[in-house]
């Protein structure tokens, strides 16, 4: 007997970003092409940074006050539990009798993890007055845990960092898992709260964060300013995953058709190389997984956070894989900044705005890598690559 074509589509998305709350206003948001950025003073220096709006701050603290328990988490796990319960609450999974879903397991993760209370935990260390919450609030495993709470999630919980490239490994995890039996539905994402002290510094220390702070541009990828111009946005972004056969597929369906992973050894401090031999590797990888009669793809979200040697070395890697048919590229850092571990599940939710709405108005970027856009998109690439020579590209279809 002929095996069952099973595919793994997305049944809901959540997300919290500078750029809103909702589907809806997000992408005009996108079609509106406004950065999300404000300057803040850091260390005595202006220091652009992209924030929450207003709504969605209100938001959290309806969130907050739904429960007490919430007034001692960390921000990144507050929007990883506002993300999810969107994601559930768009497949229909949420369940109000407070039933346990042991078929629904949940993977969320975090580059930085809970930044804000470690740093405050910190300062009351150093100051003898450690509160017994330090440890439980500040733990990875608190972020899919809290999360598993909120939607009633009864499966394995699953926390990680893997950087940058965390979102998209924890969809990777998620596909693994439900292909393989071990769940039936999959909540898979990442969340990020890096918009303190301490986390700016090191990003400066590196010598990556953008000085164009009174730019309208303060993040410029693909090398627009000839300058480091990185700049860090906070975020949660949230999939709701399930396995299906082809004949439960419904036009409008976007599913999951491949995930790639590539790594190569580290040669820097950030462990990118020149020829982006992880991108190259977390590409080919991916195309592989298609069938070989339909390998095209219209559009490539690129990781390109703003860096010189990263998003020159992504370029070379998109070029040595595709040589002369390089596909359009676009990406959300120039409106949204770089959101670490969140980053890769929020160019996925650009992607699905993409894909749903089909309203290719890309923004007047200031550099366009290429001249010419589809007219209409069908498979769209997502990258993302992380500090240690990681990288990950997720393929995603809209069923026709």
């Amino acid at each position: 007997m002929e095996d069952v074509q099973e595919h793994i589509v997305i049944r809901g998305f959540g997300a919290i970003l500078p750029l809103g709350i909702d589907e809806a206003g997000i992408a005009h948001a996108y079609n509106s092409g406004i950065p999300a950025f404000k300057t803040i003073q850091h260390q005595n220096q202006p220091t652009p940074v992209a924030a929450l709006p207003p709504g969605a701050e209100l938001e959290l603290e309806r969130l907050i006050n739904s429960n007490p328990e919430y007034r001692q988490l960390d921000r990144s796990v507050l929007m990883a539990i506002y993300a999810a319960r969107q994601a559930c609450q768009q497949a229909g999974w949420l369940t109000e009798n407070g039933m346990q879903q042991d078929d629904l397991a949940v993977n969320i993760g975090s580059s930085r993890g809970a930044t804000g209370l470690f740093e405050q935990y910190f300062q009351a260390f150093q100051q003898e007055q450690l509160s017994a919450s330090s440890s439980p609030t500040t733990t990875l495993g608190n972020l899919s845990s809290w999360v598993a709470h909120a939607v009633n999630a009864g499966g394995a919980q699953i926390s990680h960092s893997i950087t940058c490239s965390t979102a998209l490994m924890a969809i990777a995890n998620g596909i693994a898992w439900l292909k393989s039996g071990m769940a039936e539905r999959f909540l898979a994402g990442g969340t990020e709260a890096p918009l303190t002290d301490f986390t700016i510094a090191q990003m400066k220390a590196i010598g990556i964060y953008s000085k164009l702070h009174d730019h309208p541009y303060p993040c410029q990828p693909f090398g627009a300013a000839r300058q480091n111009t990185f700049v860090l946005g906070e975020g949660a972004g949230i999939l709701a995953l399930e396995k299906v056969t082809a004949v439960e597929l419904q036009p409008g369906d976007v599913i999951v058709e491949a995930v790639g992973l590539g790594f190569e050894p580290i040669t820097s401090k950030t462990g990118i190389s020149t020829e982006g031999l992880n991108f190259q590797k977390s590409m080919r990888q991916a195309i592989r997984q298609l069938p070989q009669q339909d390998q095209s793809i219209d559009l490539i979200i690129t990781h390109t956070p703003g860096t010189r040697s990263g998003d020159k070395a992504e370029l070379a890697a998109i070029n040595a894989v595709f040589g002369g048919q390089t596909p359009a590229l676009s990406t959300n850092k120039w409106l949204v900044g770089h959101t670490l571990g969140a980053s890769g599940a929020l160019s996925l939710q650009y992607a699905l705005i993409l894909l749903r709405y089909q309203q290719l108005q890309f923004p007047k970027y200031p550099l366009l890598v290429v001249d010419q856009y589809p007219t209409s998109l069908r498979r769209i690439m997502i990258n993302a690559a992380g500090f240690g020579g990681n990288a990950a590209s997720l393929l995603l279809r809209i069923i026709q």
